[in-house]
C-alpha cells in the first residue's frame, strides 16, 4: 500500500522525461530536464521496492542504491536551471557539485559514513543518516537555492513571452524542493515521507508550463523563425518603394507646374524623399532580421565549414553593408595595425561587428559625443581585434553580465539581451575569446583575440592592450 505512491510517481516521471527529449530533440536543456526525470525515477522507484522488503539486509542494500540518485539530485536541479538560463559561467559550480555527489555516493557503497543502517518504521524501512550525511543536507539547499536565484534573475531581466514560463519553473522548482522534509525521516521523526506529494505537484506544474507556455522552448529560436516570415512583406514593401521612387518625382513636378494650391514646397520636398526613406527602414529591417538568423543559427554551427580569412576584409564588409544613420560612419575610423587570418566564418564574423558597432554607436548617441575605433593588431603573441566606443560606459554591476543571454539593460528600446551573448559564441566557436572592460561614463572596450592557427591553444587568455597600443578615453 505504502509503495504505490512513489511507484506511480517514479513511472510518470521517466514516462515524461522520455517524452520530452523525444519531442524536444536532444539538446543541453532537455538533456538536463530527463536528468532530473532520470534521478526523481531512480529514486522513488527503489523506495517503492525497498517498503516491501522485510530483510534487513536486503533492505539497507536498497537503501544503498537508492540513495545515490538522491546525492546528484540537487544539482541536475542546479544544472537544469543553469541550461535553461544560459549561465555559462555557472558550468565550473555544477560540475563541482556533482564532483562532491559523486565522493558522497562512493561513502555511501563502502563506508557507513553517510548511511549509518535502516530505522524500522511503520511503513517499512527507511536509512538512517551517518555522521557525513549533513554534508549532502549542506549541499542541496546551497546549488538549489543558487538555482532558483538565476531563476529569479533572469525573470527579472526576461522578455515578456518569456517571463510566464520562467515563473512557471521558479514556483515548480520551489515545490519540489520542498520534498526535503523527507530528510527529517532520515534523523528518526517516524512519519510517512510525503515528499512524493510535492514532487508528484511540481511535475504538474512542469507539464502545465511545457504546454501553455512552451517551457523549453528557445526564446531566440522563436524569434528567428518569426524574422524568418517578415523578409517576404520587407521584400514587398522595398518593391513598392521603388515604384514610388521612379514615378514620385515626375508627379511632384507635374504638381508644382500646375501651380495647384495645397501642398507647400517642403511637403513637395519631403514627398519626393519618402522612397528613400522607405528604403533605409526596410535596409534597417532586414539589417536585424539577419542578425536574429545568425543568433539563431550559432548554436548549431557546423565547424566542417570553416575556413581561413582575413579579418581586415571583415573589417571592410561590416563597414561597408552597416546600415549607418545620418553621421554615424562619421563617427567610426579603423586602424588596422596589421591584418591578419583565423580560422572560422567570415560570415559570422562580421555579424559579430554589427552587433559591437551597434553598441557602440547606440552609447556614443546616448552620451551625446565620443566616437569609435576598430583596431586589428597583433602584441603579446595573440591576434587582436579591438572595439572602442568613447560613449557613456557600462556601470560596474552590469558589466559582469553582458555576455549574459537575455541579459538587456535596454528593454525599453528593444534591446533583446542576444548580441553580445552571440558575439560570445562566435569567438568559442573560432577557438578564441572575447573580453569588455568599460568606466562608467567614459569608454568601453570590447578585445576579440584569435588564436594564432587552427591548432592554437583552446582555450587563450584575454589580455589586457599594452598601453603602446590601448585606447584611451578621447583617442577615438
Amino acid at each position: 500500500m505504502y509503495s504505490i505512491l512513489p511507484a506511480l510517481v517514479s513511472l510518470v516521471f521517466i514516462c515524461y522525461g522520455i517524452y520530452v527529449l523525444n519531442s524536444r530533440g536532444i539538446t543541453r536543456v532537455s538533456l538536463t530536464f530527463f536528468l532530473i526525470c532520470a534521478t526523481t525515477f531512480s529514486w522513488q522507484a527503489v523506495w517503492a521496492v525497498l517498503f516491501q522488503v522485510h530483510e534487513p539486509a536486503a533492505a539497507l542494500l536498497l537503501a544503498r542504491v537508492g540513495y545515490l540518485p538522491i546525492l546528484f539530485l540537487p544539482t541536475t536541479l542546479y544544472h537544469f536551471i543553469v541550461e535553461l538560463t544560459g549561465r555559462q559561467s555557472e558550468r565550473p559550480f555544477v560540475h563541482a557539485s556533482y564532483a562532491l555527489a559523486g565522493a558522497l555516493g562512493l561513502m555511501v557503497v563502502t563506508t557507513d559514513w553517510f548511511l549509518a543502517g535502516l530505522y524500522p518504521y511503520f511503513f517499512g524501512f527507511y536509512p538512517q543518516a551517518g555522521w557525513l550525511h549533513p554534508v549532502h543536507l549542506l549541499q542541496t539547499p546551497v546549488v538549489v537555492g543558487r538555482g532558483l536565484y538565476l531563476l529569479y534573475r533572469r525573470q527579472q531581466v526576461a522578455l515578456s513571452t518569456e517571463k510566464a514560463r520562467l515563473r512557471y519553473c521558479l514556483v515548480s522548482m520551489l515545490i519540489y524542493f520542498a520534498a526535503v522534509i523527507d530528510y527529517l525521516c532520515n534523523y528518526g521523526v517516524e512519519f510517512y515521507p510525503p515528499g512524493v506529494i510535492f514532487i508528484a505537484a511540481s511535475l504538474g506544474l512542469i507539464a502545465q508550463a511545457m504546454v501553455r507556455h512552451n517551457l523549453l522552448a528557445d526564446p531566440l529560436a522563436t524569434a528567428a523563425s518569426i524574422a524568418h516570415e517578415v523578409r517576404t512583406p520587407l521584400a514587398t514593401i522595398r518593391s513598392q518603394s521603388r515604384v514610388l521612387a521612379r514615378n514620385l518625382p515626375e508627379l511632384i513636378a507635374g504638381y508644382k507646374r500646375s501651380q495647384a494650391p495645397g501642398l507647400s514646397t517642403e511637403q513637395l520636398d519631403y514627398l519626393g524623399e519618402i522612397a528613400r526613406h522607405i528604403e533605409a527602414e526596410v535596409s534597417r529591417s532586414n539589417f536585424i532580421v539577419d542578425m536574429l538568423l545568425a543568433s539563431a543559427r550559432v548554436g548549431t554551427l557546423e565547424r566542417d565549414g570553416f575556413a581561413m580569412h582575413s579579418v581586415q576584409q571583415c573589417i571592410d564588409e561590416a563597414l561597408a553593408c552597416y546600415p549607418f544613420t545620418d553621421r554615424e560612419r562619421q563617427r567610426v575610423s579603423v586602424a588596422v595595425r596589421n591584418d591578419f587570418r583565423f580560422h572560422g566564418s567570415d560570415t559570422l564574423l562580421v555579424y559579430v561587428l554589427y552587433n559591437l558597432l551597434k553598441n557602440a554607436l547606440h552609447a556614443v548617441t546616448v552620451a551625446g559625443r565620443g566616437a569609435v575605433l576598430v583596431e586589428c593588431l597583433s602584441v603579446g603573441g595573440q591576434n587582436l581585434l579591438v572595439v572602442t566606443d568613447t560613449g557613456h560606459g557600462i556601470a560596474a554591476d552590469v558589466l559582469p553580465h553582458v555576455f549574459d543571454p537575455f541579459y538587456t539593460t535596454h528593454k525599453t528600446t528593444g534591446g533583446t539581451g542576444m548580441g553580445l551573448a552571440f558575439c560570445h559564441k562566435v569567438l568559442t566557436a573560432f577557438g578564441g575569446t572575447i573580453a569588455c572592460e568599460s568606466e562608467a561614463g567614459s569608454y568601453t572596450r570590447f578585445s576579440l583575440v584569435f588564436p594564432l592557427d587552427r591548432h592554437a591553444a583552446a582555450d587563450p587568455v584575454a589580455p589586457a592592450l599594452p598601453a603602446t597600443y590601448a585606447v584611451r578615453p578621447g583617442d577615438a
